[in-house]
């Protein structure tokens, strides 16, 4: 049974935990009346005017059209304010740095991706390049909120440092404290998390597993790397480290100095490898992870037997860890991000097969394999999300312009 000390008693924080509702259902359904925000919040409707009269002060929202439906006389809809904050979500990994920038409503204004080789720039480098990214988008917004990076790896969330990153080769790295001195930007608002994370997070929001309270979310690229959520929450810490299961201790070497990782069977190299020498297109740094598989679709698409194989191996590679991942998790939906999402139409089935003989799972249905919604961009749609979502949960740190004194 609660205790009263588990209910929240400060006014002050009733306050901030309803304008955050109202701002989440403007979020989800777009303008909303404030009938229709009573209705769905179940705040009375004086309550919510005044709610609505903080927003406004502090400019997340605006008056919108009317509303005709209803009875009685049509009333005034509520809009979030469009680029009104802003989020910067940057990532990266090791072929490309980027940047997606989005208002408080999840619009997208600016997405910039830029191919290099993260290894070879090293830490210190890179972290200008991304310092760069901020700059340019804070040239062309108003008023941001938040910035949140996208790391390949093991993050601490509470100091802001890259704890692990061996695709990248970083190790203890200041991360946060090395883009606020680049910037100017204040510390306390820049995040670092994991990049499936924040992918699967968007792609629960609103993405292929929206809905869905059990999640398990591949991101494939260099190497796989999983966002797992469980019974609505995310898993963190190292659990989505998937990519360094042993599953073939006697396999290929790995990053991380081991052998046999799932990500040597299912990481873009070793499958691009599998279906083309040396000197294809397929392997031309120039050319982003998009780009190049982009290249395979067509192939596939085109029937080339030798992209055909390689996409059935890869498929029973990815089956085999899913399997492992399905009877540990037991999720209703497994999404395959990253490069795997173009290629699914080809990879579903191995995977279902391999799912089929190697996991308990299967024989009362196993999850469901479907493609990522949000292809490529999911990290940087996690990463701008992460970057706003401070404000989405406590809307007053946007500044007022003016006291306002109403029941809350």
């Amino acid at each position: 049974m609660p205790q009263p000390s588990d209910r929240p008693n400060d006014r002050a924080g009733v306050r901030r935990a309803n304008l955050a509702l109202l701002v989440r259902l403007l979020r989800r359904h777009g303008g909303l009346s404030r009938a229709q925000l009573a209705t769905l919040s179940g705040l009375s409707k004086a309550t919510v005017s005044g709610l609505v009269a903080e927003l406004e002060i502090r400019e997340l929202v605006q008056a919108g059209g009317r509303h005709e439906g209803g009875q009685g006389r049509p009333g005034q809809l509520v809009e979030l304010r469009p680029r009104g904050r802003w989020g910067i979500g940057l990532e990266v990994d090791e072929d490309h740095v980027g940047a997606t920038v989005r208002d408080l409503a999840g619009t997208a204004t600016t997405r910039r991706r830029a191919a290099c080789d993260v290894r070879a720039l090293g830490a210190e480098r890179t972290l200008d390049e991304l310092a760069a990214l901020v700059l340019a988008a804070r040239s062309e917004v108003d008023d941001v909120a938040g910035i949140a990076v996208a790391v390949p790896g093991l993050v601490d969330a509470a100091t802001g440092a890259v704890r692990l990153a061996p695709g990248l080769r970083w190790r203890g790295l200041a991360l946060a404290d090395g883009l606020a001195a680049r910037t100017e930007f204040p510390l306390d608002r820049i995040v670092v998390g994991n990049d499936a994370n924040l992918a699967a997070l968007a792609e629960a929001d609103d993405g292929a597993a929206r809905g869905c309270s059990d999640v398990v979310f591949l991101h494939g690229g260099m190497g796989v790397g999983a966002g797992l959520i469980t019974g609505g929450g995310l898993i963190g810490g190292a659990a989505g480290e998937v990519g360094h299961l042993s599953l073939e201790p006697t396999g290929r070497p790995c990053v991380c100095g081991r052998r046999g990782c799932w990500q040597t069977a299912v990481g873009i190299d070793p499958f691009l490898h599998s279906l083309a020498g040396p000197g294809d297109l397929v392997h031309d740094p120039s050319l982003d992870l998009a780009q190049r598989t982009a290249i395979v679709r067509r192939r596939a698409q085109d029937g080339d037997r030798r992209v055909l194989d390689a996409l059935v191996q890869l498929g029973a590679a990815l089956g085999h860890g899913v399997a492992v991942l399905a009877d540990v998790l037991g999720p209703r939906i497994v999404v395959l991000g990253g490069y795997f999402a173009p290629l699914c139409e080809w990879l579903a089935e191995p995977v279902r097969a391999e799912l089929a003989a190697r996991s308990v799972t299967a024989e009362t249905g196993g999850p469901r394999i479907v493609a990522s919604r949000l292809g490529f961009t999911a990290v940087g749609t996690g990463a701008a999300q992460a970057a706003i979502r401070p404000l989405l949960d406590d809307p007053t740190l946007a500044p007022a312009g003016a006291p306002v004194s109403v029941e809350a």
